[in-house]
């Protein structure tokens, strides 16, 4: 059985056609699938993207990728803001013991996690005209889209 970062690297070689291409990517380590750091003073940007029934995952998956590598590749410098995201695949369970409340059915959608160094050059990203194109494209896919902004209040991990 194959782990989804093999099946990623194979799509990636289909997809990007050229050797040289993909051996860059394998060079560079993959980021996307390495951990991220998350400075204390940043701001998180929580966006639940609503999914429209039968929208296919595919076309999903690669809309998102292509506006999240405009983030990444336009805004992941000291000017543009941009320190780390993750992209969630709702996975169909709610938590009895962390919820409060209705437990409804969720519906398909994923969750965008983005790490700024502030919320305005999270705002000047957005009103990037080549973000607002590929944001477009996904919004193709979505009944609604809701960005919330969190500043950070506690992080932490195990000690060792």
């Amino acid at each position: 059985m194959f782990c989804k970062a093999e099946i990623l690297h194979a799509l990636l070689k289909i997809f990007l056609g050229h050797t040289t291409l993909y051996s860059y990517y394998l060079m560079k380590g993959a980021p996307m699938f390495h951990p991220i750091e998350i400075p204390y003073e940043s701001v998180m940007l929580f966006n639940l993207v609503r999914l429209k029934p039968g929208a296919d995952m595919d076309d999903v998956e690669m809309a998102m990728g292509e506006m999240c590598n405009v983030v990444k590749d336009t805004f992941g410098n000291e000017q543009g803001g941009f320190i780390a995201g993750q992209v969630f695949k709702y996975a169909g369970f709610i938590s009895n013991e962390g919820s409060v409340g209705d437990k409804d059915s969720e519906g398909e959608h994923l969750a965008i996690v983005t790490y700024w160094k502030s919320f305005d050059q999270h705002e000047a990203s957005h009103a990037d005209h080549i973000f607002k194109e590929k944001f477009g494209a996904l919004a193709e896919f979505c009944t609604e889209t809701k960005e919330l902004g969190y500043e950070l209040l506690w992080q932490g991990k195990p000690e060792s």
